[in-house]
């Protein structure tokens, strides 16, 4: 038996299942815009839902409402985002049909039928000012006022891709600002006074084929509504200018070609703003009057500087910077800019081969003094003149560094034989280097050392004496050094050395090769690894001496 207390009563709150019927022959909600969300929260979501239903009427459009009039059409589900708002998903109806259909006359629509890639654009009423009376061609105001300005011009712009762009515009705003568009509208005027065409045919149709940017013509054709132009060009940046510079050139917009000018002149530029702005210049003459500071920041004008000269006054200031982070920094620098294969290089530069030369041969005359003040050294405490003088070690360090450096650049421009002709015949140099402290003659055979990987490795190519001379002078106080070489390296490849030197002795006549590869079999077997290992050219040497020399003699002798 239950208990009575625990029952629940009988009460009219108790829910009972019941149908929810509509009216007429509606079993489900309508999908009307109205009641889109209460359709899609109670009804459950099947396979079914995603077939296309069929389309109904909207009596409760905003548009229905506002206008007195019921919008009956048929609205594809798709394109039912809000109430009384269409989304132009696939859509197959112009501007023209729409705007009937909805019944509104006062449209915005232009009166053409809209391309899928035209816009439609109208000059910005509230940022129109009256030119100056100095514009106008009347002498006075524009006449028009802002609530009631005439777009009575309709500039057609094609691009070279194939976009279009039309623009609606006023006259009297373009007569004053650009001179090939007044010419363009003074002419039509004149032409629709003569013929007497009915009131339509007032539209002025600019058309301009094979625009290169539709975006920035747009640009250029806005700032002719803008009161202060500077202003806004600061906002746009200096490539976008530059392209605006030209179109404004092109129409002959002057209010806008002087402030982008004075801009341009104001701003610094980058490599690429630049070269654009270069070959503007190139391709459109300007007015003097306004180019002239931009042209002198390109090029020189009044005065012409040789870079001949330019190139041999940094090299002689480089020669005698007692500074090494400067002088370091500095010769990176201009061999840069010297290079042939550089950037900057240019067709009219021509770098003067005495200056250079001059250049080596004070070098050389002050190594030669720094020589004899160390004639007599024994080791480092006496390697200095005096305390406001730099060590004697680090003075002719500095001059071997720049005579290598000008051989860098000599062997680019392909002018360094007479180089090894002059290392050749220094004498003096060779004497003091027997009689000089081993820390400090290996110096100069960092000089000889790049002379023969440029001769090993083809880069320099010298008559037969010129080599004989540069080796019967110079490889025995290689042959001493190699060992300080090793440890004090600066720079040098000890492994592309010991090849080309071997290379180097290779292209010598064979009875200098017998006694230059016989020295070095003294030296290598006194020194073992303190001597440049040439084995590999040795053997070469020894099988073009004798194993193909004697099978040449059996051939001469028969």
């Amino acid at each position: 038996m239950e208990d009575s207390s625990r029952r629940k009563p009988s009460s009219v709150w108790e829910p009972r299942s019941r149908r929810r019927s509509w009216c007429c022959s509606f079993a489900v909600p309508p999908s009307s815009p109205d009641n889109f969300l209460v359709s899609r929260s109670r009804t459950p979501r099947t396979k079914s839902d995603n077939v296309a239903k069929p389309s109904v009427s909207v009596p409760n459009s905003p548009q229905s409402s506002k206008s007195g009039l019921g919008l009956v059409g048929r609205i594809d589900p798709r394109r039912i985002l809000s109430p009384g708002r269409v989304s132009p998903i696939d859509s197959d109806q112009n501007v023209e049909t729409l705007a009937q259909e909805m019944g509104t006359e006062n449209s915005a629509v232009v009166d053409s039928i809209v391309q899928p890639r035209v816009e439609s654009f109208r000059a910005p009423k509230e940022k129109y000012r009256d030119p100056p009376a100095s514009l106008s061609r009347s002498g006075s105001a524009l006449g028009c006022d802002k609530k009631d300005m005439l777009f009575d011009v309709r500039l057609n712009l094609r691009a070279k891709n194939g976009g279009c762009l039309v623009l609606e515009l006023n006259s009297e705003a373009l007569c004053a600002n650009s001179e090939v568009f007044s010419e363009l509208i003074v002419k039509h005027k004149k032409d629709l006074g003569s013929n007497g065409s009915p009131s339509r045919s007032k539209l002025c149709r600019i058309e301009v084929p094979e625009v290169e940017n539709l975006g920035v013509f747009r640009e250029t054709i806005e700032l002719m509504f803008e009161d202060d132009i500077s202003k806004r060009l600061s906002k746009i940046g200096v490539y976008r200018v530059i392209d605006i510079l030209e179109v404004s050139a092109s129409i002959m917009f002057g209010k806008c070609v002087a402030s982008c000018l004075k801009y341009l002149e104001a701003v610094p530029w980058t490599e690429e703003e630049e070269e654009k702005l270069r070959n503007l210049f190139i391709k459109v003459k300007f007015d003097d009057a306004t180019s002239r500071d931009v042209m002198a920041r390109l090029r020189l004008l009044d005065s012409v500087i040789s870079q001949q000269g330019i190139a041999s006054r940094l090299v002689w200031s480089i020669s005698t910077c007692s500074n090494s982070i400067a002088r370091n920094e500095l010769k990176s620098l201009v061999k840069g800019l010297l290079c042939k294969s550089s950037v900057y290089e240019k067709d009219h530069l021509d770098l003067s081969e005495e200056d250079l030369y001059a250049v080596f041969r004070t070098c050389i005359t002050s190594l030669v003094g720094l020589l004899k003040g160390s004639s007599h050294a024994v080791g480092p405490e006496t390697c200095v003149k005096n305390i406001t003088e730099k060590p004697l070690i680090e003075q002719i360090s500095t001059e071997v560094d720049t005579i290598n450096w000008l051989l860098e650049i000599l062997l680019d421009w392909q002018m360094a034989e007479e180089f090894v002709n002059i290392w050749a015949e220094q004498k003096e140099l060779i004497r003091m280097h027997d009689n000089t402290s081993p820390m400090v003659r290996y110096e100069l055979s960092r000089v000889s050392a790049n002379l023969f990987i440029a001769i090993g490795t083809r880069k320099l190519n010298c008559r037969s004496e010129t080599r004989s001379g540069l080796l019967q002078a110079w490889f025995g106080p290689m042959l001493l050094d190699f060992g300080w070489l090793q440890r004090c390296k600066k720079g040098l490849d000890m492994r592309m050395l010991e090849e080309a030197m071997g290379q180097a002795l290779l292209t010598l006549p064979m009875k200098q090769q017998h006694l230059l590869f016989m020295d070095w079999c003294r030296f290598f077997s006194k020194r073992g690894t303190e001597c440049p290992n040439l084995s590999k050219s040795f053997q070469i040497w020894w099988r073009r001496s004798f194993l193909r020399g004697s099978e040449t003699y059996s051939i001469e002798s028969r």
